[in-house]
């Protein structure tokens, strides 16, 4: 037997790379559904941008991210990075959300320890998330505008209001 003969164990970790590579794309593909799922039972933006963020920063590991809206107090990313700079973290990704239109909707911003750029596989993760936020605030803003559920309010409009009988034979 040839003593160096390493095809079996080069062969073996490109399995487990090919293996978890199709993990981590089940998951994502997982946790989009779960995503737009949310997103359509009109949960509170908030909880989920939280959700986008926290599985981008567990999908990159060793980040924090932000999504903030336009317009919000306090989500100016200047400020938030010279909030998260008396930390010591570092600007990892810095992008304005904006909708087909190009109107900006809000920010994403990410953080990390060690000065470094997003590489291409998590550059494609974060266009994923921005992706979902543009989906999840356009949602919010649609049902701001049409109120609750698109029904309009009751008390400006009395012939929405059932009449009660006023006897039951």
């Amino acid at each position: 037997m040839n003593e160096h003969d390493f095809s079996s164990r080069g062969r073996l970790q490109r399995r487990k790379a090919n293996h978890q590579a199709d993990e981590r794309a089940q998951f994502t593909s997982n946790f989009e559904e779960h995503v737009l799922q949310s997103i359509s039972a009109r949960a509170p933006l908030p909880k989920v941008l939280n959700e986008i963020c926290s599985v981008l920063d567990c999908q990159i590991g060793n980040v924090v991210s932000l999504i903030s809206l336009s317009g919000d107090e306090g989500g100016d990313p200047e400020a938030v990075g010279r909030n998260a700079a008396l930390f010591g973290l570092c600007t990892f990704c810095s992008e304005g959300v904006f909708d087909d239109s190009g109107e900006l909707l809000g920010f994403l911003e990410m953080y990390c320890s060690v000065a470094r750029s997003p590489n291409a596989g998590e550059f494609q993760l974060i266009e994923r998330a921005m992706c979902l936020a543009v989906i999840a605030i356009q949602r919010h803003n649609e049902t701001s505008i049409q109120g609750k559920c698109g029904l309009r309010d009751a008390t400006s409009n009395q012939e929405w209001l059932p009449e009660w009988p006023v006897s039951m034979n």
